[in-house]
């Protein structure tokens, strides 16, 4: 086998020309899915890390219910779950005007992604908050400074220092992740590149997809050591 014919065997320009457009599209429906999704993610998160660590029995039982069930089982059940589960009741909805949330694809899937890193988040969180040392806050006390104001000015900039690395890594495993989101008709990276298998059937389409998640991640990953170096020569 030549050289040509070798390349053409990983790279056609004609199914590049073809599709090349349609990967891009996915390309950023796949970042849009993982931004809101992780952003979404580490709102929720952060509250019920604070559930975790609350003294209120409700609080803290809900929450750990809550990290136990969503780290507990795979995110492709909870989205079959949310996707088809839910969007089995159509009349319910429809009483009570949530249908369009239910029925569309996207949403549910954004919704299963947030809930999902939520759990995660959260326990990075709370690991991160209890990280910070009891001094600091005695020292706040001493000081007799509002407890908000102890809170965001002084504990949660100490703990999202410790907390950057893993959140870093729960971001890439997002982004991973987030090829299921094909399996319920979402066209993002997976998505377009099972459509175009489906018409060209040629496997060089997910080789393709491969790499594009592989530059996604390694893009993630520089800027995030270059986010941790920085934090840490402000720290220092």
């Amino acid at each position: 086998m030549s050289s040509g014919d070798w390349l053409d065997l990983f790279f056609n320009p004609q199914l590049l020309e073809r599709y090349g457009p349609r990967f891009v599209d996915g390309l950023l429906v796949t970042g849009k899915l993982v931004a809101i999704s992780f952003s979404l993610g580490m709102l929720l998160g952060l509250v019920i890390a604070l559930s975790r660590l609350s003294d209120r029995r409700l609080l803290r039982g809900f929450s750990s219910v809550y990290v136990y069930f969503f780290r507990g089982s795979p995110l492709l059940a909870q989205l079959f779950l949310l996707y088809y589960g839910l969007g089995s009741f159509k009349q319910f909805w429809e009483s009570i005007g949530l249908w369009w949330f239910f029925r569309d694809a996207w949403y549910c899937t954004l919704l299963a992604f947030t809930l999902n890193t939520a759990a995660y988040q959260a326990e990075i969180l709370r690991g991160a908050l209890m990280a910070v040392a009891q001094g600091q806050r005695e020292a706040a006390q001493v000081l007799s400074l509002p407890r908000r104001v102890t809170f965001f000015n002084i504990i949660m900039p100490q703990a999202l220092l410790v907390a950057v690395r893993p959140l870093g890594n729960e971001l890439i495993l997002m982004i991973k992740a987030s090829a299921l989101a094909s399996l319920v008709t979402i066209y993002d990276v997976m998505g377009v590149a099972k459509v175009a298998f489906s018409r060209s059937f040629d496997f060089q389409v997910y080789l393709w997809a491969a790499l594009l998640y592989l530059l996604i991640v390694e893009g993630v990953r520089r800027a995030l050591k270059w986010l941790e170096q920085s934090l840490s020569k402000h720290a220092g």
